[in-house]
């Protein structure tokens, strides 16, 4: 499952994760929060007021500048927003997409409206629709893609400073990026928690998959109550390290990648306004998202993206998919036959570790078997002596 839905990405095809509504886990980060929202807009009021902008730091506002500027030395420090969109080509569908994506799907549930089924208190009440569907789309059946592969390459590289994702998939991680590296901005399926909070005991991804895939309602081992993956839903805070990273990370960034996501689900969309005016900002989407709303826009509200006018002078819209757009990036670089290879070869141990497990799985059912047919030879043969 990409970000869950799209109450945290929920909107975006993004997105694969609910698209919650936003606050910090307490006072102090809202508090926080809200001090740098106004920070942000003073500052965009008097920059727009006095017609200050960024220095100009790409040669040209294309791929093929943005490029230089990678290859130039003086990028190290990349962050990457990512939403549903870099995931769907794993076969793993966006939220809103009419037709293919997840609320257009969900009629068989029997839910009140598409988004109950990522509703915390809908959940409480009538978990099984959730689950069913966890079964369909549970990590572990889909491989990363090009994408997936093409952040970890940054990595590698030493430059990537940080993802922020809206998935609650885990592709990320199975791609090779560490806690560190994430940001799960819309929660994550790899841990899960008791919903009591008497108890809150954690369990790992393994039980939750073994309790999914058995059909069985997740509940707790110590207190009974149900168990719930720690993705985000709707009515509940965000993770808390969303908030203290980004106030240290997109200071700091000195390139933002922003790839599969129509960046209109809050606060993420607003991360695009928190790097310096001088930090220039790729996106590769399906189509432009994140345009300032002219009408704030001329009083300094919003540092959402300006791909066309004549004061564009840091923003680089790339239309394309995910994977496409990143392996022309990554041929620009010179690292395209890195990246298909990287591709290659990990896809390769992904396939063999599931034939590795769908053996052992078939040798464990075999044995059960021909246990049971010894059991029952056994008692055949002593009821026979008995007769």
């Amino acid at each position: 499952m990409s970000d869950v839905p799209e109450a945290s990405n929920r909107e975006e095809v993004e997105d694969n994760t609910p698209e919650p509504e936003e606050q910090s886990d307490d006072s102090s980060d809202d508090g926080e929060a809200s001090g740098d929202t106004e920070m942000d807009f003073l500052r965009n009021l008097f920059s727009k007021t006095l017609g200050i902008s960024g220095e100009k730091v790409l040669d040209e506002l294309t791929l093929e500048g943005v490029a230089s500027y990678i290859q130039s030395g003086k990028c190290r420090n990349i962050i990457c927003m990512v939403g549903a969109g870099i995931s769907t080509s794993a076969g793993i569908p966006d939220f809103r997409s009419p037709d293919t994506g997840l609320y257009a799907n969900l009629q068989k549930y029997n839910l009140p409206y598409p988004e109950a089924i990522f509703q915390i208190d809908y959940f409480k009440k009538h978990p099984e629709p959730f689950f069913a569907l966890a079964r369909e789309l549970y990590p572990g059946q889909f491989k990363p893609t090009v994408c997936h592969y093409f952040i970890k390459l940054l990595k590698d590289k030493g430059l990537l400073k940080r993802c922020y994702s809206q998935n609650i998939d885990t592709l990320e991680r199975v791609a090779g990026l560490e806690g560190e590296d994430l940001i799960e901005a819309h929660g994550t399926f790899y841990t899960s928690h008791c919903v009591s909070f008497m108890c809150r005991k954690e369990y790992d991804l393994d039980w939750m998959k073994e309790k999914i895939f058995s059909d069985d309602i997740p509940k707790c081992d110590k207190c009974s109550s149900l168990v719930k993956p720690d993705i985000v839903f709707f009515g509940e805070n965000l993770p808390k390290r969303f908030f203290t990273s980004m106030a240290m990370d997109f200071p700091r960034c000195d390139l933002l990648i922003i790839m599969g996501t129509s960046l209109q689900v809050q606060p993420f969309a607003a991360l695009v306004g928190r790097v310096s005016n001088s930090c220039p900002r790729l996106l590769i989407n399906l189509e432009k998202a994140g345009g300032a709303d002219p009408l704030l826009g001329m009083i300094g509200i919003g540092g959402g993206m300006d791909f066309d006018s004549a004061k564009a002078y840091r923003d680089v819209a790339h239309i394309s998919t995910c994977d496409d757009g990143c392996l022309a990036l990554a041929d620009l670089l010179g690292w395209k036959a890195e990246l298909e290879e990287m591709v290659k070869r990990e896809h390769e141990k992904i396939n063999s570790k599931a034939e590795e497990e769908q053996t052992d799985q078939s040798s464990g059912a075999a044995g059960k078997a021909e246990s049971g047919k010894a059991e029952s030879g056994k008692a055949e043969s002593g009821k026979a002596e008995v007769e």
